[in-house]
């Protein structure tokens, strides 16, 4: 039995969300309600007419206006159900596009947490099937009006002709109200586990298809396959009970309503014999027998409801998820110092970051390193505020993210990815993603910057070619989506791992640029290769989720476990000298040498980092990494 919605906050989202979306389309919702309305009033003084035509017929007199007044509602009821018709399929498209809109705003206003928690291809799922089933729920509420009310009409009618008639059929109408509840919960208990199960069919299907490549490597399609077909036993026996549930409802209702028919016509042939009905009225009494017991279509109205009751309250379940709040502070002048105080953060029940500190000065370079699992790229989207931290807070010149207004923080923070989407019709529109008036000039200039202005121009039409159409590598893609981030420009640049799939070449010129003398961004920079945060001002290396310690690369260097993150060739005696080890070459650095004043605090329980460091180095960087912190590294 489904909770309240005190007890269940997704079942309490879906009323809410249901009711919106009724007030949505309430002017066509009310027009469908009376059209139906008319439409079973209709119905239900054909059969008198009827029934009052045959008595004068048969008493031999003139019954034309009759016959042509049935004859008139019988063209009504063709008229009303065109257009019933055509407003249920209007209401329904209507509310199921806004239910669509409404909940993809709200799954993108979550950002990550959202395919977190449900997968992208369950999310898919509820966003396209499940919003189309709950979008039938208006209509359906308006069209069980009129469904109720062709009953009530057939037993007022009844009642209207002979008491007797109405009070046999209301003797049995018990029965019919046990097998209508009953209807509505089974089949809104089997329509949710058919839904659940179809969601996970689409969540393996997404994950299929996203690792599509690796699977043909593998040579494991068929494997593949059985795993995303998994579920379909469980989708199966939820659809064969829903059909079992509807079978035994119409089998009850077989058995049931032929019974009041024909108790109701027995007692008015009873009535007959004894004068007190006509022929006409016998005939009225049998066709609003057949109305009353019209179980049939009360049973695919509730079932319909229940169903469309079940897939909202899917789409519940992702509205229980809070879309991030912004605030209404200004974002003053300022370089742009980015401020992380105890932030923690915390996934699949472990806190994977925490009590993260970090002072990153306005226009200096911090890279973040670490080992797989450290938390580098969930620091790098509490610190732009894709995500917001389980405790702490972030600041940007001093003002907490979370006061800023969504403008403001977007236009000040901009990103790239190891894996960029490229969205946007052609690929300058997808360099000038987020702009509100992009520039042809600023977008060529941030793809010059990014090294992607030559394959650009090589495109059948250039930074006009659609990006479906434009063939890319992975690094390619990189480049597209570091344009982006300098044609976005803004105070705090994060880069994710965006030079990870760049040769090495091409990562020094763009390091070059990124990393050059003069005033620039302040840039947090989740780097994998020792290269990269060699260019840094300062690094920060993430041990379990806490800041281990804070320092120049070829400080850090010393420390074995440092030396440990990129593996064995990063270092000056490796393949990777070149690249950047211990003792970076100087061109690459562009400057970046002298006070950096890059600071970070570990978490209380962070005082392991080593044994017997120093806590003040060259070129006047300092750090807090706990009272024990050392092993020769600069914090």
């Amino acid at each position: 039995m489904t909770s309240r919605g005190d007890d269940d906050p997704a079942a309490g989202h879906a009323r809410t969300l249901l009711r919106a979306a009724t007030r949505y389309s309430g002017g066509r919702c009310l027009a469908l309600c009376l059209v139906s309305v008319a439409a079973t009033g209709a119905g239900l003084l054909l059969p008198a007419a009827l029934g009052r035509a045959l008595d004068l017929l048969l008493a031999h007199a003139p019954a034309t206006g009759w016959v042509l007044c049935c004859a008139g509602l019988v063209l009504l009821l063709g008229l009303l159900d065109a257009v019933q018709t055509v407003l249920t399929g209007t209401v329904d498209a209507r509310t199921t596009a806004w239910l669509r809109h409404r909940l993809t705003g709200h799954v993108l206003g979550v950002g990550p947490r959202a395919a977190d928690r449900f997968g992208s291809g369950d999310l898919v799922a509820r966003l396209v099937g499940n919003a189309a089933e709950a979008g039938t729920t208006p209509a359906a509420r308006a069209a069980l009006v009129a469904a109720l009310a062709g009953p009530v009409g057939g037993v007022v009618a009844l009642g209207l002709i002979d008491w007797w008639l109405a009070a046999v059929f209301l003797a049995g109408a018990p029965l019919l109200a046990l097998l209508l509840r009953a209807v509505s919960r089974d089949t809104s208990e089997s329509a949710s586990r058919y839904q659940r199960a179809q969601g996970r069919i689409a969540a393996a299907l997404a994950e299929a298809v996203e690792g599509v490549r690796t699977v043909r490597a593998a040579g494991t399609e068929g494997r593949e396959t059985a795993r995303v077909l998994r579920p379909l036993p469980d989708l199966s026996r939820a659809g064969h009970r829903m059909w079992r549930v509807q079978g035994r409802a119409a089998a009850r209702a077989v058995a049931v309503a032929p019974l009041l028919h024909l108790a109701v016509v027995a007692v008015a042939g009873v009535l007959l014999t004894r004068d007190r009905l006509s022929v006409g009225e016998v005939l009225a009494a049998s066709r609003y027998a057949v109305l009353a017991t019209g179980v049939g279509v009360l049973v695919g109205r509730l079932a319909g409801l229940a169903r469309a009751r079940a897939a909202a309250r899917r789409l519940g379940e992702v509205e229980t998820e809070p879309a991030l709040m912004y605030g209404t502070r200004g974002l003053p002048g300022g370089p742009g110092r980015l401020e992380l105080r105890g932030v923690t953060a915390r996934r699949g029940g472990r806190a994977v970051l925490d009590g993260v500190d970090l002072d990153v000065p306005g226009g200096t370079t911090l890279a973040v390193v670490g080992r797989s699992g450290a938390g580098k790229s969930l620091l790098a989207a509490i610190a732009g505020r894709l995500v917001d931290p389980d405790a702490g807070e972030v600041l940007l010149d001093g003002v907490p993210l979370r006061e800023l207004p969504h403008d403001d923080l977007r236009a000040a923070v901009g990103y790239a990815f190891a894996r960029p989407a490229l969205l946007g019709g052609t690929v300058g529109q997808a360099i000038g993603l987020g702009l509100p008036s992009p520039s042809p000039g600023l977008v060529r200039e941030a793809a010059r910057t990014a090294l992607a202005d030559d394959f650009v121009r090589r495109l059948p039409d250039g930074y006009d070619t659609p990006v479906t159409d434009a063939p890319r590598s992975g690094g390619e893609s990189q480049r597209l989506g570091l344009a982006r981030a300098f044609a976005h420009g803004g105070r705090l640049l994060i880069l994710d791992d965006a030079l990870s799939s760049l040769d090495t070449v091409t990562e020094r010129r763009i390091t070059d640029a990124l990393f050059g003398d003069g005033p620039g961004p302040t840039r947090l920079l989740v780097a994998h290769r020792g290269a990269t945060a060699a260019c840094a001002d300062a690094v920060a290396w993430l041990d379990g989720g806490r800041v281990r310690a804070v320092g120049r690369h070829e400080e850090l260097w010393r420390l074995a476990e440092y030396r440990a993150v990129f593996g064995d060739g990063a270092g000056p005696d490796g393949p990777d000298a070149d690249d950047g080890g211990a003792r970076p070459d100087p061109d690459i650095r562009d400057g970046t040498s002298g006070e950096s004043g890059v600071s970070g605090t570990n978490g209380p329980s962070g005082a392991d980092a080593g044994d017997g460091a120093s806590g003040e180095g060259r070129d006047g960087m300092s750090g807090r990494t706990g009272a024990d912190a050392g092993d020769g590294a600069l914090t």
